[in-house]
Parts: C-alpha cells; sequence; structure tokens
C-alpha cells in the first residue's frame, strides 16, 4: 500500500508497512462491520488519510538534518494529535523496523502509547528513536520535496518561517502505481 502526499511544495510518495504495523498503517473494517475489539487492528494512518484527516495539515516542525513533522488537524492547533478512536493508541515497534535512512515515516508521540495522528518524516538515520517511536512507511517518491522542506528556515522552536501543508492525500493499492 502507499500514499502521496500532495504538499504545498510538491508530491512525496510513502510506501506503507501494512502488514508489519497493521493498527498503526491500515484502514481496517469500517464500524459498521467491526465486530469485536481486536477488529480494530489497522486503521489509523489510512483511515485519516481516506476521511480526509490530513487535509491541509500544516508541517508545523521541522529540525535540519533530523526531520519535519506534520499530521494535526488543519484547523486545529498543531498540538493536536487525535487518533480515530479519539485517544492515543499503543505502539507497534518492530526490530526490523529502524529509523536507518533519510526518507523514513514514524509516529510523533509523546511517551509510550501515546500514538495519535501526528507522524514525522526523517531527513537522516536517527537510531536514538529505535524502540521509541513506530516506524510505519518509507519515502519512495518525491525526495526533492524533502530536499526543499528541509531547507525552509526555522526559528528556535523548529517552527518553519514558511507554511507549508499536506493539501490532500491519493491513496494507491499498489506502491508502485502513479
Amino acid at each position: 500500500m502507499s500514499v502521496t502526499l500532495h504538499t504545498d511544495l510538491g508530491d512525496i510518495k510513502i510506501e506503507v508497512f501494512c502488514e508489519s504495523v497493521p493498527k498503526t498503517a491500515e484502514v481496517g473494517p469500517t464500524s459498521s462491520t467491526r465486530s469485536t475489539e481486536s477488529d480494530y487492528i489497522g486503521q489509523n494512518f489510512l483511515a485519516l488519510c481516506a476521511s480526509g484527516g490530513y487535509d491541509n495539515s500544516p508541517i508545523h516542525r521541522l529540525v535540519p538534518s533530523f526531520m519535519f513533522q506534520t499530521g494535526s488537524p488543519a484547523s486545529a492547533s498543531t498540538k493536536i494529535s487525535t487518533s480515530i478512536w479519539d485517544e492515543p493508541f499503543e505502539d507497534e515497534i518492530r526490530p526490523t523496523l529502524r529509523h536507518n535512512a533519510r526518507g523514513i515515516v514514524s509516529m510523533a508521540n509523546k511517551g509510550p502509547t501515546t500514538n495519535g495522528s501526528q507522524f514525522f518524516v526523517c531527513f537522516a538515520p536517527a537510531p536514538h528513536l529505535d524502540g521509541k517511536n513506530t516506524v510505519f512507511g518509507r519515502v519512495i517518491g518525491g525526495e526533492e520535496v524533502i530536499s526543499m522542506v528541509e531547507m525552509v528556515p526555522a526559528d528556535a522552536k523548529h517552527r518553519p518561517q514558511e507554511k507549508m501543508a499536506i493539501k490532500r492525500v491519493t491513496i494507491h493499492a499498489n506502491p508502485l502505481a502513479g
């Protein structure tokens, strides 16, 4: 599965690791077909993409040589990070999924089991985050856009000095699809 984030600066295509981190990544059953708590597996990121939850979401944090962060609702404070369940959900840490390269996509959190809607894209390897943040994807297109984001000046609190946002998201069934 893959998605394209259509940003103000261009498109970023992300391969989503649905099988490895199903609760974080996939859409899963709808509320009308969900029958048990275990049926919640696989819903957050793609459900937010499909519902427009990331439309007009600002890129609100930018640390050159580290990462940029996005995923708060457009109409809310950038401190808001709400999952599709309206409450935080647990981490899906996998030893094989690491912050080992530029373009790794991971959930932003405030500590264990505090995942919501916000996520970040690494500008460089960040091994200090392994075991702390759920890696759920990697950039497979739009490297030049990531480079443009990284070049935007940020203030001392890592707020970009230019407005940037995810305008909308396209979901692809095939990660290689256009």
